[in-house]
């Protein structure tokens, strides 16, 4: 069991964290959604942004485990993991009302386009890693 916690242990945080992001954006969405009345685009995008906030702070510390705080190293990491995001993000606020629009409008627990928000996030879940991996803290 060590030995695969050895190997897997970046893929398994990513996972864990992922999931942890991924519920940070539901619970910002769904509250959104309930409470607010405001659109379901708007709802996606500050339930996006709250996500990322988040991942950026676990990836950094407990998944790719990034040791410098040196401000230079933070802004390029900053930038980076921003940048990359705002191509998941954009798939993340705006697929969901494509898909529902193009009939995966089922409504689960309440939650206005729930199928559609748990197919993108898959989606964006995969993608955000070979970002984070490939391009934000990549080994030097």
């Amino acid at each position: 069991m060590r030995n695969l916690w050895k190997k897997y242990k970046e893929i398994i945080l990513y996972l864990i964290f992922g999931v942890a992001t991924t519920l940070v954006n539901w619970v910002v969405y769904t509250i959104l959604i309930w409470q607010t009345g405001i659109s379901m685009t708007v709802c996606n995008a500050a339930s996006w942004f709250a996500a990322v906030i988040f991942a950026y702070i676990t990836n950094k510390l407990f998944v790719f485990e990034s040791k410098s705080f040196a401000p230079a190293v933070l802004g390029k990491e900053i930038a980076l993991f921003f940048g990359a995001r705002i191509f998941s993000g954009v798939l993340e606020i705006f697929v969901p009302t494509l898909l529902v629009t193009a009939g995966m409008e089922q409504t689960i627990f309440g939650i206005e386009g729930f199928v559609a928000k748990a197919v993108t996030s898959v989606a964006v879940i995969v993608i955000n890693y070979v970002f984070s991996k490939l391009m934000v803290f990549r080994e030097k």
